[in-house]
């Protein structure tokens, strides 16, 4: 039986340019390079100086993970490229580079949807995944609960999403109001192990028996973390950093593990799959874990390495299309800096957005 193609991913939605190579759902070679650094000044993704990045970075990222997979770009058979949601103009240096690669290598080019392949990451060095599975993504602007069936061919059901901020933008804003580095997440876990998660109450956004039971909300908790630091302040002292950020954590991780686990025992589903940046959280990782052997409820998280941005959960999704016979997108391919959650695959001629 003839194997697939090897599918080249590369991935420039933020600040890592990421480039990946996988066949029949395994990962050959990845590389990726982060212009983080270059952003912490600014307290964020500045969209120029991550555009610039990319296109410094491309090429370069391309060949590790060729040379790291022991392979040349003749052995490639197909090129996938996320084509949003993200910045758009990081989005147009990525798919500008893939359209090269596809056209100059005489081979199909598929866009697809970058959450879709936080997704196909938890299926990297492992099992595909069940169908069907229900899925949280965290991420520093998405925070969503899915039923997912076939990843590359059914629609993709939302059972519930983030009103307002993301948990991964909680914890980079109230990282800031802490006097934490960028980004928040990372820091905010460190600053946790020093701390008492009991030290402060904070809310459990929309957590009450007449709430939504699977959105997300947490700018309320934002603002509730941000008037405790102000009232420690007005009283004349600071804020004993550790415990905040152990508080914190606590209260977002309790209230996505409990909304996670939550939705597989309603519907029935004994796969609970958790993708994105904020999956990388100790405290998410460890009480999910926790809660999900309680429940009887099988976890597939992605290993660390894979969790935040990446060329191979691009080519992953790349690879799941191309198994299942997905027609390839059109050399006009455009980006959607703000392309909905639907299917793995975007539009072929989606219109550009303002992000």
């Amino acid at each position: 039986m003839p194997t697939s193609p090897v599918v080249l991913g590369i991935e420039s939605s933020c600040d890592e340019t990421g480039a990946g190579l996988v066949r029949d759902g395994v990962l050959l070679g990845q590389a990726v390079a982060s212009s983080m650094d270059e952003h912490a000044r600014y307290g964020g993704v500045v969209p120029e100086i991550a555009a610039r990045a990319h296109v410094h970075a491309m090429a370069p990222v391309v060949r590790e993970a060729l040379d790291r997979a022991g392979l040349t770009l003749a052995d490639v058979g197909a090129v996938a490229v996320t084509a949003g949601p993200g910045l758009s103009g990081p989005l147009q240096v990525g798919v500008a580079a893939a359209k090269s690669y596809a056209f100059s290598l005489g081979v199909p080019l598929y866009g697809v949807h970058h959450l879709a392949g936080h997704v196909a990451a938890a299926a990297l060095e492992g099992e595909p995944l069940p169908n069907p599975c229900v899925v949280l993504i965290v991420s520093g602007g998405h925070t969503s609960l899915l039923l997912v069936r076939d990843l590359a061919r059914d629609p993709i059901v939302h059972l519930g999403d983030t009103l307002d901020d993301a948990a991964g933008e909680c914890f980079d804003k109230v990282a800031r109001i802490l006097g934490l580095p960028y980004p928040g997440g990372p820091a905010i876990d460190r600053a946790a192990r020093e701390g008492n998660p009991n030290a402060v109450r904070l809310p459990r956004p929309l957590s009450g028996p007449n709430d939504p039971p699977y959105a997300f909300s947490f700018s309320g908790l934002k603002t509730a973390a941000a008037r405790w630091v102000e009232a420690q302040r007005a009283a004349g002292g600071e804020p004993h950093v550790p415990d905040a950020a152990a508080a914190l954590q606590e209260a977002i991780a309790d209230t996505l593990t409990r909304k996670a686990v939550r939705a597989c025992t309603d519907h029935g589903i004994g796969t609970l799959v958790v993708v994105g940046g904020v999956a990388a959280n100790s405290r998410i990782r460890a009480l999910t874990e926790q809660r999900c052997a309680a429940a009887g409820i099988t976890l597939r998280v992605p290993p660390l390495r894979l969790c935040t941005d990446n060329g191979a959960m691009i080519a992953a999704i790349g690879d799941l299309l191309v198994r299942s016979g997905a027609a390839p997108s059109p050399m006009n391919l455009s980006i959607d800096p703000s392309a909905p959650l639907e299917y793995a695959a975007l539009s072929p001629l989606a219109a550009v957005r303002a992000a």
